[in-house]
């Protein structure tokens, strides 16, 4: 261990390193008996019996839980398609020079923000007699767009300022050093914040069964309030909860990914932002101290 590493932090001796296996050892029992007491009162309640689970071999409720995952995909799709422009258009309205545009662009990411998104989503299907899909769509744009605008205008705001000052240094507009010197340095640091309002996203689009949206949540609650198969309460939620937490791993892999190739690309490597932005708009590079 290093000297940075260790600074703050001593290094265990064999009694810590003792005691720091015997919690490990507690934990990890006290975790296995919380599985073990679960398993036990899922076999208690009969939740594993033949009938509680004879719905899902059925073509029919197979096409059900298919077709209502594709809803939920096509539901997430159009909201990331609507919020990313949505948050990027409104995150440059608030970083404005302009106070007119400056003011307008915070009282709508704020009262966006503000709302409940249930709320936005009843009041664009009732009031405003819009489809489910689009209800649903609308609702999740105008709040994750408003929370989206946010990350933009930080990430934006936490490059150094020696970096916005050189750029206008060498004649740049305020497009240009937007374009090319702030937005992909802060790309970076935005994206882990980006990935999780999207995977917010993507869990919200499950209160579209409340205006009858026939998204995935809602095809398993058709299944569980079923009486011909028993009510399958639990069994509908083991199968929908994997899946679920399954498509937002992908997206945080998705995440690591994308981080990782930026990380590889030539442009990000080496060199100052402000003269690989000189080159790329096909200026001669300042001179170098």
């Amino acid at each position: 261990m290093t000297v940075e590493s260790s600074a703050l932090y001593d290094i265990p001796g064999p009694r810590a390193l003792a005691r720091h296996r015997l919690y490990g050892m507690i934990a990890l029992a006290a975790i296995a008996a919380l599985v073990g007491w679960i398993v036990y009162m899922l076999f208690h309640t009969e939740q594993f019996t033949y009938g509680k689970w004879t719905a899902f071999q059925y073509q029919g409720v197979q096409e059900l839980l298919l077709r209502g995952l594709a809803n939920t995909l096509k539901a997430f799709g159009w909201t990331v398609l609507f919020a990313l422009p949505f948050g990027a258009l409104f995150a440059a309205g608030r970083l404005s020079d302009h106070r007119a545009v400056r003011g307008l662009s915070t009282l709508v990411v704020e009262f966006f923000r503000a709302m409940p998104v249930l709320v936005m989503i009843f009041f664009i299907f009732v009031a405003l007699q819009v489809e489910p899909l689009w209800a649903l769509v609308a609702g999740l744009v105008l709040y994750n767009g408003s929370v989206l605008a946010e990350v933009f205008r930080a990430g934006v705001l936490a490059v150094p300022t020696g970096q916005r000052e050189a750029a206008y240094a060498l004649g740049m507009r305020k497009t240009q050093v937007m374009a090319y010197v702030l937005v992909p340095q802060a790309n970076r640091a935005m994206l882990p914040a980006i990935i999780s309002q999207l995977v917010v996203a993507l869990k919200d689009t499950s209160l579209g069964f409340l205006i009858t949206y026939e998204e995935f949540l809602h095809a398993g609650k058709l299944i569980a309030t079923n009486l011909d198969y028993d009510l399958p309460f639990i069994p509908v939620v083991m199968v929908i909860a994997p899946v679920y937490i399954g498509m937002c791993l992908l997206l945080s892999w998705l995440a690591r990914w994308v981080e990782g190739r930026s990380r590889r690309s030539p442009s990000m490597r080496g060199g100052a932002p402000v003269a690989k932005a000189e080159v790329s708009m096909g200026l001669p590079p300042s001179a170098q101290p």
